[in-house]
């Protein structure tokens, strides 16, 4: 991996110790697989249908733990890229160890692949296969490229325009709460150790919750 992290790999699960605070004291389990047959039949005609850009088999299943927002360890998945899969869950494993905190972290077909819905849930979200929003353009979601995290307490914004509503509160981001993402955190450092780019970065808006490949 390129975290150079210590872990070790016992039948393609990856478990890696953690401080004795992360998830109330419970090490970090995480795992990297392809699409199986219940995840496909879930994904197929939701976030995921014949024409998209890239093909079910260039997908892999990211299983991780998370701190949850009652600071005990969570469980949840994400779809990306099989060439980001590995780096995904070192990202996730410092969040863990970090005690960072996430609200929730679900395939976004739990919510029809319904990006707003899903950020009205204030999950966390990878692979979707769908256009950048008013654009025939597709999203690096649409690639497995990219990762929104916690959107309510860090909402897209352009203008007044704020997305999630809900994240309103959260636009003052000198204000540092619990889930927010800052520069200089955590969140930004180990994403930017995979080279991956922040939305928080861009000029004409903000989009404070989401991460990519490529930076867009």
């Amino acid at each position: 991996m390129r975290f150079g992290i210590a872990a070790v790999c016992v039948a393609g699960l990856l478990l890696a110790a953690s401080p004795a605070g992360a998830g109330g004291g419970e090490e970090f389990a995480g795992s990297v697989g392809r699409i199986d047959r219940q995840t496909r039949r879930v994904m197929v005609g939701s976030s995921w249908r014949p024409g998209c850009p890239v093909p079910l088999r260039d997908l892999r299943l990211v299983r991780v733990t998370y701190v949850g927002w009652d600071g005990q360890a969570q469980h949840g998945r994400l779809v990306v890229h099989r060439g980001w899969a590995r780096e995904i869950l070192g990202v996730f494993r410092r969040l863990y160890r970090a005690d960072f905190p996430i609200r929730r972290v679900r395939l976004v077909d739990r919510f029809g692949a319904d990006d707003r819905a899903s950020m009205r849930h204030d999950n966390t979200s990878a692979f979707n296969c769908r256009f950048v929003a008013g654009t025939t353009t597709w999203s690096q979601h649409a690639f497995g490229r990219a990762i929104d995290i916690n959107p309510v307490e860090n909402p897209y914004v352009r203008g007044s325009h704020v997305s999630p509503r809900r994240g309103r509160r959260f636009l003052d981001r000198t204000d540092v709460r619990p889930g927010m993402i800052v520069n200089g955190d955590v969140v930004r450092r180990a994403f930017r150790q995979i080279g991956w780019g922040w939305g928080g970065n861009w000029t004409a808006s903000k989009d404070y919750q989401h991460f990519s490949a490529n930076g867009s």
